[in-house]
């Protein structure tokens, strides 16, 4: 005998109910994968269940999730033949928000039970997001073991109150109707259901079915006229069912089981990238915490990669289900070019299964897959270069296929991403050393970008005590600064740094293997070891000499210069700038201007090369004034600035070419 009884939510619920069909989803479609995924956790019950007692499966032991719609009735079924609820259970788990059967279920496993347990909903509040599409949901349900007329009808409109009753049906399981609102009426069609059941749910590990559909001409309007046309076509549906996921996810397979075309394959479906990605990491972490990552490094930069407002990680899936696209707590922000799965067996989902709370877990993945990623790109920068010149004995290495297939990679990612990965030598503390050894630099002695600290030290001179660099706008701006004058005189390699972050990242490294870095533009030159007693005694006679014409300069420039010195830097140039070792450099306060940022207020050392012509012209001068100024406009032309008053500079220039 049926039994209908009307009865009202858990107290609050219409509120609670609200928020979940309006706030705790981002996006409308994500109701299909809640659903799917409470019908694949219903069907896992059943497995684990039907352990001990083989009865519950009945007639029917594949389990399958069924996909259907009515555009006549505007309703869109989910059926799975899983556990199913008899009627106290429908009460008591659709009645109540802060309910969860997967949750009460899961405390009863324990052991190896409980590890293989792929169940999804662990807080009760999925089922409720058919509401986001729905004005209406109707439950019909059958606990396995029940009898056929024990099956309950549970009925809602989302408000204060439900229906349930008791009906008659034959399978057992659940199905759950949604009647459809106007706003979401796409849903009644089966290129947009398997487009988002791709998106969403293909991984899941039991099939997901729908029903075939044929093109299907319209009935002639002349039936004894073929060439009279027909009626508008359409698709109809055939009987059949088909299984539209893959069942099974890629990176949950053996990674013997899995092609180099299949991986690449996957990369691009993720990834939206035509090109093949550069290389990447297959692997099940196993420990604390466990998870599986499948970790890609595309060959070319996005358009969008300086954005760092722009949402970029790694998808993120727990026990085979996807959570969200852009899982960014998984993966530092300089390692924002990475792509692939990230798989979880421990995160739990917080109520929208789409905001990760920062936990243990959660810091354990994201230290481990930093530091794959940085293996892989280790890996990539050792095979970088091949030398196939032969060994003193005559004998050259034989090169192993898949090192050989590595040659040029890491340049060709260096060249998109190099200054993506300085970033991480001020976000990523732990890491900074391996990250140093990971970076490349185009140097006094190579355009190419292909010198690591590594290299500069081991053709150090005798004698040297620093790695000595220079930052620039531009490669042609580094090349020829009048501050590498003596080092080029003197064969000294110097790094030219010509990336905006080069600047602000190098503040976070200042020694490479106990090697100290030190700028050429900054503070007085000292070579050392490497400038000889006559050198320097040469330079201080020259001082000494120079100390009346140096004090004129320093009145005539006191409201641009800092001080104003000789120096042993310069060769062929008359005069550079310079700034104190622990200042800014003035590249980087252009920077900050450029960007409408403030910059602290500190004025350059002027450094002037005594044995010049146009130097030893000041003395005696009577055009003393300008000519010094023109001494200093030149020299922060000459590192790519511009005299604070151009006019001014155009107007001495010509005063003295007349």
């Amino acid at each position: 005998m049926s039994t209908k009884q009307t009865l009202s939510f858990q107290a609050e619920v219409a509120q609670l109910l609200h928020l979940v069909t309006h706030s705790l989803y981002s996006n409308q479609e994500i109701f299909l994968r809640e659903l799917i995924s409470n019908a694949s956790d219903a069907c896992d019950k059943l497995r684990f269940e039907g352990l001990n007692n083989s009865a519950l499966f009945e007639d029917a032991p594949n389990l399958e999730v069924r996909v259907r719609f009515d555009q006549a009735a505007k309703t869109l079924t989910i059926t799975d033949n899983g556990i199913g609820m008899s009627q106290q259970e429908a009460i008591d788990h659709l009645g109540t928000i802060a309910k969860s059967g997967t949750k009460d279920f899961m405390g009863k496993l324990s052991g190896d039970q409980k590890q293989d347990a792929q169940l999804i909903g662990q807080f009760g509040v999925g089922f409720y997001s058919g509401f986001i599409v729905a004005d209406k949901i109707t439950v019909e349900s059958r606990r396995a073991g029940l009898t056929a007329d024990e099956g309950v009808r549970w009925i809602s409109g989302g408000t204060g109150d439900f229906e349930v009753e008791t009906i008659t049906r034959a399978q057992r399981g659940t199905s759950i109707i949604l009647h459809l609102r106007d706003d979401a009426e796409e849903y009644l069609n089966a290129w947009k259901l398997k487009q988002v059941i791709a998106k969403y749910s293909d991984h899941i590990s039991l099939p997901i079915r729908m029903e075939k559909e044929e093109w299907k001409d319209g009935e002639l309007i002349n039936p004894s006229d073929e060439n009279g046309g027909r009626q508008p076509g359409g698709m109809v549906k055939t009987g059949e069912w088909e299984t539209i996921n893959k069942a099974s996810a890629l990176w949950s397979r053996p990674k013997k089981d899995i092609s180099e075309e299949q991986y690449a394959e996957f990369y691009k479906a993720i990834s939206h990238d035509h090109e093949a990605p550069l290389t990447w990491a297959h692997n099940r972490v196993e420990g604390n915490t466990e998870y599986t990552q499948l970790l890609y490094i595309p060959a070319k930069a996005p358009f969008d990669l300086w954005n760092r407002d722009k949402k970029a990680g790694v998808k993120l899936y727990v026990k085979r289900v996807f959570i969200m696209d852009d899982a960014e707590a998984l993966m530092p922000t300089y390692l924002r070019f990475v792509k692939g799965v990230i798989d979880s067996a421990d995160l739990p989902l917080n109520v929208s299964r789409e905001l990760l709370q920062e936990s243990r877990d959660v810091r354990s993945i994201r230290e481990g897959s930093t530091k794959r990623v940085l293996s892989m790109l280790e890996d990539l920068a050792k095979h970088d270069k091949h030398d196939a010149a032969a060994n003193a004995d005559g004998v050259t290495d034989v090169v192993d296929a898949d090192d050989k297939a590595k040659e040029g990679k890491y340049s060709a990612f260096y060249a998109e991403f190099g200054a993506v990965l300085k970033e991480g030598l001020g976000e990523d503390f732990g890491n900074r050393e391996r990250l140093a050894k990971l970076l490349r630099f185009a140097s006094t002695t190579s355009d190419a970008a292909t010198v690591g600290f590594a290299d500069y030290k081991a053709r150090m001179k005798e004698g040297q005590e620093a790695i000595y660099y220079i930052t620039a706008d531009t490669l042609a701006a580094a090349k020829n600064s009048p501050q590498l004058e003596v080092f080029k005189k003197k064969g000294i390699e110097v790094l030219l740094m010509t990336d905006r972050v080069d600047e602000w990242a190098l503040n976070y490294l200042h020694d490479f293997d106990g090697t100290p870095l030190q700028s050429v533009a900054k503070g007085a030159v000292d070579l050392g070891k490497l400038q000889d007693e006559a050198e320097k005694k040469a330079a201080e006679e020259a001082a000494e000499a120079f100390k009346p014409v140096l004090a004129k300069l320093k009145e005539a420039l006191k409201d641009k210069a800092e001080d104003v010195r000789v120096t042993t830097r310069l060769v062929d140039s008359p005069a550079c700038l310079v700034v104190q070792d622990d200042g800014m450099s003035t590249q980087l306060a252009r920077m900050l201007k450029q960007a409408g940022q403030q910059a602290p207020e500190s004025k350059p050392v002027l450094e002037v090369n005594a044995e010049h012509a146009l130097v030893k012209k000041l003395d005696g001068s009577v055009h003393f004034h300008d000519l010094a100024h023109i001494l200093f406009d030149q020299a922060l032309l000459a590192e790519g600035g511009l005299p604070e008053d151009p006019a001014a500079y155009v107007k001495r220039v010509n005063a003295l070419l007349a």
